[in-house]
């Protein structure tokens, strides 16, 4: 007799959490730079390689930017970066906002799509996902975006304290 539990599947095992962190702020071009830093110092807990912080930190730039630039176009508002460090060696990222949201994600995710005018590239989500082992967007339009990017860095992380 089978007690239900797990209809013989497999159960995904929850990863454990060793660290997290959050910060918010304005949306300004300044602070573009001190969300890529505040990530960066989280991430070097896990003593990643400099590559694997380059990367980290060109991602959640680029994130960071389509809040500035996107989201808010010509007004302030707040960014929110959620950070988590687990156990296995992996980081992930969210980064919200409460901006004017993206009608169509899945166009706004093609490479050298562009709302942003001859002046921007295009080129956001795509060098996000490069640099990323994952990418997430979700999106409500008048409600906001939140990016959600996961990267497993190759060093195992010290015993946590």
């Amino acid at each position: 007799m089978h007690d239900g539990k797990g209809c013989g599947r497999k159960m995904r095992q929850k990863k454990k959490i060793i660290n997290e962190m959050a910060v918010s702020f304005l949306s300004c071009s300044s602070n573009e730079a001190f969300g890529r830093a505040a990530v960066a110092a989280f991430a070097a807990q896990l003593d990643p390689t400099i590559d694997e912080l380059s990367d980290i930190k060109t991602a959640v730039s680029e994130a960071v930017t389509n809040c500035i630039i996107h989201a808010y176009r010509d007004t302030l508002g707040t960014v929110y970066i959620t950070a988590k460090l687990f156990e296995n060696g992996e980081l992930q990222v969210k980064i919200r906002d409460k901006g004017c949201g993206i009608e169509n994600v899945k166009q706004a995710m093609e490479p050298l799509f562009t709302t942003g005018g001859e002046e921007r590239a295009g080129l956001g989500f795509a060098v996000m996902d490069s640099f990323m082992d994952g990418l997430r967007v979700t999106s409500h339009p008048g409600k906001g975006t939140t990016v959600t990017m996961r990267k497993r860095l190759a060093r195992r992380p010290v015993a946590h304290e």
